[in-house]
């Protein structure tokens, strides 16, 4: 599953670069101009990594960074802005952000950045509740219980784990977990949701992956 990347600038020759330089490497990309856009794409669409400038119109990229957080978003984010003081730095990091890079940048320098970003992300250990995945070794618990996964069901329980209690769209899940130009059956979301809810609960634990009718899936309590 190729990385989703978001990044925000409200400046198009950054932007345009940016996109170019993620696209080269077989990123998927998306674009925001401005602090509310970047929090509705991230709602409508979870990204992977987030390229976040700080100088933005409307809510600047510190605040987007402290909402994400605060929102419990753990998505990793690369600051890019052409502030370069000590100061700066400092503020970005501990709002949340997980790297700094000021511009003008070398494109190798971005690429090492969002890659090293990304490694870190995929070998962690997630929880939630009483399940934890390991994404080292892609090996689940539920409490004490091992749980053997699939790797389509690991892609979907990694997905609801990085977005627990968020309200996941059929189209975001079937874009993240099998692509975006999957042209499988219609029914295999629901299918191996029932595979995954089965293995979950299997020790007769709460359900966690709840159906939003109309719209997709909650992994919540």
């Amino acid at each position: 599953m190729k990385a989703h990347i978001l990044v925000v600038d409200d400046d198009p020759r950054i932007t345009d670069l940016v996109r170019r330089i993620l696209a080269y490497e077989g990123y998927s990309v998306a674009i925001a101009s401005s602090g509310n856009d970047a929090l509705t794409r991230t709602l409508e669409h979870p990204p992977d990594l987030i390229v976040l400038d700080i100088m933005l119109p409307g809510l600047d990229g510190l605040e987007v960074a402290r909402r994400l957080r605060a929102a419990g978003d753990n998505v990793p984010i690369l600051m890019l802005t052409a502030r370069d003081a000590v100061t700066d730095r400092v503020e970005g990091l501990e709002t949340g952000a997980d790297d700094y890079l000021v511009k003008p940048f070398a494109p190798e320098e971005l690429l090492a950045r969002v890659k090293a970003l990304l490694r870190r992300n995929q070998e962690e250990v997630l929880r939630y509740v009483d399940v934890e995945l390991d994404t080292g070794t892609r090996i689940a618990h539920r409490g004490a219980r091992e749980i053997e996964l699939s790797p389509t069901e690991y892609e979907l329980l990694l997905l609801f784990m990085k977005r627990p209690r968020q309200v996941l769209t059929r189209d975001i899940i079937l874009d993240r977990v099998w692509g975006i130009d999957f042209e499988g059956s219609s029914n295999v979301l629901e299918v191996y949701v029932s595979y995954l809810r089965t293995k979950l609960e299997a020790g007769g634990e709460p359900r966690l992956i709840h159906t939003v009718r109309g719209v997709g899936y909650v992994f919540k309590e």
